[in-house]
């Protein structure tokens, strides 16, 4: 009768370890699988800004722009994100057109910028996850690439930019 405790809180152990690592593995698939997502997004958001430069470009007459809108779009993904930067420097040395393409390449910023905040975070949650102890001793993620972050400056454009004064 000694022995059956014994065997018992074994037994017991045995369903907790393993109620905890089916938990484990599932968290860290669907945190892999919002990652994947957030970076599809991420990647849409950025080729909708690049396309609306590329017009704001062509309607303004803008080689830089239109040149680091091409880029943007053609770019490798290991030059990324020194593309993007360069698209935004770009957009940003923009003198604002009374164009109505410009307030589409503000929202195409603004929800860049948010994309980008959000792939951040889910990144940082899945790379936390699999820092976990029980996820690496048991390598519950090894099917799953780890999330990359995707750093880039900020963005946002500002709506208030003032035309160029000329000079004298």
């Amino acid at each position: 009768m000694r022995h059956m405790w014994w065997i018992l809180a074994a037994l017991a152990v045995a369903v907790l370890l393993g109620m905890h690592l089916t938990w484990s593995a599932s968290r860290v698939d669907r945190l892999h699988a919002r990652a994947s997502a957030a970076s599809a997004t991420l990647d849409a958001k950025l080729v909708r800004r690049a396309v609306a430069a590329a017009t704001l470009a062509e309607a303004t007459q803008l080689p830089p722009l239109m040149y680091a809108a091409r880029v943007a779009l053609d770019v490798p993904v290991a030059d990324r994100e020194a593309a993007e930067n360069d698209l935004t420097r770009q957009l940003r040395a923009v003198v604002v057109p009374d164009d109505p393409t410009f307030a589409t390449v503000i929202a195409a910023n603004r929800r860049v910028a948010l994309a980008r905040q959000v792939h951040t975070d889910v990144a940082r949650d899945a790379l936390r996850a699999r820092r976990r102890f029980t996820v690496r001793v048991f390598g519950l993620a090894r099917k799953h690439p780890a999330p990359m972050y995707f750093d880039i400056d900020d963005p946002t454009l500002s709506t208030a930019v003032s035309r160029a004064e000329p000079h004298a």
